[in-house]
Order: C-alpha cells, then structure tokens, then sequence
C-alpha cells in the first residue's frame, strides 16, 4: 500500500505549535515510507476565515522544511485541494447517499427545531435529565408527495445522515486500539446546509476518499468525531483509512495548545531565530520516542526512524525550555558558513563585513541557542564606543595594565597571520614577559578590546575584531597614561 496522508488546516490564523505538530507527523510519515504528504485547506467555514491565513499557513511549512507532493499551490490528480472548491463532488456523494436512501432531505426550519429543543430541554430538565437534545426525526419518513409539497412552496432543506439502526460503532485507533462509541448520543446530523454547503464530516470524508487517504494522523480532540466518520465512510461505500489520533499536547496552562498560546506561535519562534529542523525534532518527540533513546535528531535520521508503534496515547507536556535547548543542539551542529547565512538578519544593523561576520560567529557559536541571540553577544566583541572609553579610564587603576598592553600590543603587531590560535598564543607570550597569566593576564585585555572581563576564547575574538580595529583599541587604552 502506497502511503497517503493530509494536512488539512483551517484557514483562520497563522499555525501553532499543536497543529505544527500534527503536520510534522504526517510529513514524517510520509516520508519515512516514500509516500505522499497532501495540504488540504479546510476552508468551508466561511465565517471564521482569516484573509491571508492560506499563505501564512503554506509560508509557515515551508520554513519548517516540510515540503507537500499535492496541494492548493501546486495541484495535483486529485484535486481542487481546497475544499470551497469541492462542492460538486460533495454534492455528488450526497446525491449518491439519497438515492441509495442513506440521507434524506429535512425541511424543519431553525425556528421549528428552536421551540422544539426549548420544549423537550424544559421536560428533561422537570425529569432531572442531562441527556443530550437530539433531532427527533421529523422529516426522517416523509412521503414523496409531502417533500414534492414542501419543494413547491419554495422552503429550503438540508441534508440529514440516516444513521443505522446499531447499538454502537466500533472505530480501530492504531495508537489506542478498538474504541467503541455509543449510538444514543447520536442524532441523524447534518450532511449538506440549506445553503449546499457540506458540513465538516461529510466534507472530510468525502475528500479523504477522493483523495485515496490511507492514514489519518490528527490530535486527540478529534476523536469524538470519529464515529459519525466511520459511519459516513460506510454509507459512501468506502474503507476507512487507518485513524491515529496522537495524545494531546498541554500548554503551560495546562490547556491544550492552540491558537491562544501566543508565545508559543510559529510566527513568534521563527522572528526569535530557532533553527526549524529543532521545532519539527521537538514536536516529533510529544508523543513518541527513537527506539535508541536520541533526542536530537536530524530530519534524514527523523524520517528514518519515525513510525506510529512508538507513540503513545497519554497527554504530553509542551516545555519551552526544551525547545529552546534544543534549539541551541542544532546551532552547535551547523557549519560555519552555513550559520553565517541563518544569523545574517540579526547582524544587519552590525555592517559587519563578509570575513568578519564569519569570525564574529565562530567567536560566538557557543553561546548560541536562536539565532537571534547573536544579537545579545555581539558586544562582547563590538561594544559601543561610549563603554570602551570608560573601560580604557578604569584601566589606569590597574599598575600591571600599561606594561602588559604595550607588550600585548608590540606582540600582536608582530603577528604575520591573524588566525585565533595563534594570536592567543601571542597575548599568552606577552603575559609571560610581564608576568601576567590568568585574570591578571585576560581581564585587563579583555577590557581594553571589549570592554568586558569575560567573553569567548580571546584568540577568537581577536580575529573577529581585525587586525587594525585591535591594534587601534589597545593604542587607545595606552592613551590614558599619556593624558
């Protein structure tokens, strides 16, 4: 069996991490058995879309490197993949359901079913009874000469689902087994709205068959919808796909993750710099696990090892210190010029040049766990002008500063090639010479350059800061004592 699976967001805002996930489950799926990975856009619920959000959703997978095989961007043999853009075919399985007598127009008005369901919950209510208001049938038997009747005064209908005559409908959940569903908190529910538009589940299915889906991979909340599927795949005539429905993922008010939890947005992490493959590895890991017991994983080694046997069915904690943590893994992983480019839009302001960019970044990597972090470190190597004049007039305090940076100074100048190591053998050679070493030696160099005490290897941030600009601060330290 070739491997079919969809992403089906709706089109009401950007993505968060909860359907992030479901996406990169599904991705990895596909993937992991050479498969096909489909983006449907949800988007018959008119009043609740969000102009732009198609985009942003699509903007948001591509940066997150999960790429689609079918979809609204691109087509495919079985589109349109939007489902505004199905109504035929929804219209067709409906006509299909009522000529096969497994649906059935209703005609009952809002107002009607209004007074009726006011009227039943008063009853239930003088019983003492909790149970669920459901549709009483009303048009489930109507003659031909009746519907012919209610047609010709122009009143509109739906589409009811005329739900079979069974106790229970078992649904098989590759992660939680057989699940088995009452029947009497079902009532014959709405197919196709008085407006032909198709409702949720009918639409759902209709697509999911059409589209050939082998797997449906959703979060857990869609359970309860399972059933009222199971039933509409078996009056359409069609075998279910395998349904797995991945545990749920809290937030950090332990609520679901959704839409809500803003700071934890895609849109918020990716102006922060977290590296996108570490997003797609943390969110591989709610819920499942490599059988090896890694962690970080790249996607090659992601795709390789993912599989449903290894997820599990309890609620899943979102922890924002991991994410960021592993965020920084990846970082660490990255190669120099390849880092270089994912930085570069934090260092814009910097005007750093090519070469120095470099040596900038490889100064600072460690301390790296977004790429917007450069940002925060970038004055342990570039401060302002106004901190090294104070960090040069507090050096006259010290009576082992102006040797040590004269012979600091005359060892760097000496120095043919500016490479990190062995420029910090240099101040090392230099420290000796004046008996410095450790604090004595690095804190006094370190203010001069830097106007810092601590910082990265000083042989690194020798190279990112250049030659002349080096040179240039440690003559301007050295002027203090000329004043």
């Amino acid at each position: 069996m070739s491997v079919r699976v969809r992403f089906a967001p709706s089109p009401t805002g950007r993505l968060h991490l909860g359907n992030a996930r479901i996406a990169a489950f599904n991705w990895l799926l596909a993937r992991h058995h050479g498969g096909c990975f489909i983006v449907r856009i949800e988007d018959t619920d008119l009043e609740r879309a969000v102009a732009g959000s198609e985009a942003a959703i699509l903007a948001d997978l591509r940066w997150l490197g999960l790429d689609w095989d079918e979809g609204p961007d691109i087509g495919g043999p079985c589109g349109p993949y939007r489902q505004s853009e199905r109504g035929a075919v929804h219209g067709a399985a409906v006509e299909g359901l009522l000529a096969s007598g497994r649906a059935y127009r209703c005609w009952c008005t809002p107002e009607a079913l209004g007074t009726l369901s006011s009227g039943v919950a008063s009853a239930r209510r003088r019983r003492g009874s909790n149970a669920a208001q459901r549709y009483p049938g009303t048009c489930r038997e109507l003659s031909a000469d009746r519907q012919r009747e209610l047609e010709s005064c122009g009143r509109t209908s739906v589409v009811r689902l005329r739900l079979p005559e069974v106790d229970s409908v078992t649904v098989v959940d590759a992660l939680r087994g057989s699940v088995t569903f009452p029947m009497n908190d079902l009532d014959d529910f709405v197919l196709l709205r008085a407006d032909g538009r198709a409702t949720y589940n009918l639409a759902v299915v209709v697509d999911d068959m059409a589209m050939e889906i082998t797997h449906v991979i959703r979060g857990a909340g869609h359970l309860s919808n399972t059933h009222k599927q199971a039933i509409l795949f078996d009056a359409l005539g069609g075998p279910p796909p395998v349904f797995a429905h991945l545990p749920t993922v809290l937030g950090r008010d332990g609520q679901p993750l959704s839409k809500r939890h803003r700071s934890d947005s895609l849109t918020g992490l990716r102006k922060r710099g977290y590296h996108p493959v570490a997003i797609v590895n943390y969110l591989s890991l709610l819920g499942w696990s490599s059988s090896d017991g890694r962690e970080v994983l790249n996607l090659e080694e992601l795709i390789e090892r993912t599989s449903l046997d290894r997820v599990g069915s309890a609620d899943t904690m979102f922890d924002p210190g991991k994410l960021l943590w592993m965020s920084g893994q990846h970082i660490a992983g990255m190669g120099l010029h390849e880092l270089v480019a994912a930085v570069r839009p934090w260092l814009a302001e910097s005007d750093l040049p090519g070469e120095r960019a470099a040596a900038t970044v490889a100064a600072l990597r460690s301390r790296l766990q977004t790429f917007g972090d450069i940002g925060e470190h970038l004055h342990l190597i570039h401060p302002r002008a106004a901190a090294l004049d104070v960090a040069h007039g507090e050096l006259r305090k010290d009576p082992l500063a102006r040797s040590l940076l004269e012979a600091v100074r005359t060892g760097l100048a000496a120095e043919s090639t500016w490479e990190a190591a062995r420029l910090g053998r240099a101040v090392r050679t230099a420290g000796t010479q004046v008996g410095a070493t450790g604090p004595r030696l690095f804190h006094p160099v370190r203010q001069a350059l830097t106007a810092t005490s601590s910082g990265p290897d000083l042989g690194q941030v020798l190279a990112a800061i250049g030659r002349e600009e080096v040179l240039a601060r440690l003559s301007a330290a050295l002027s203090e004592w000329a004043v």
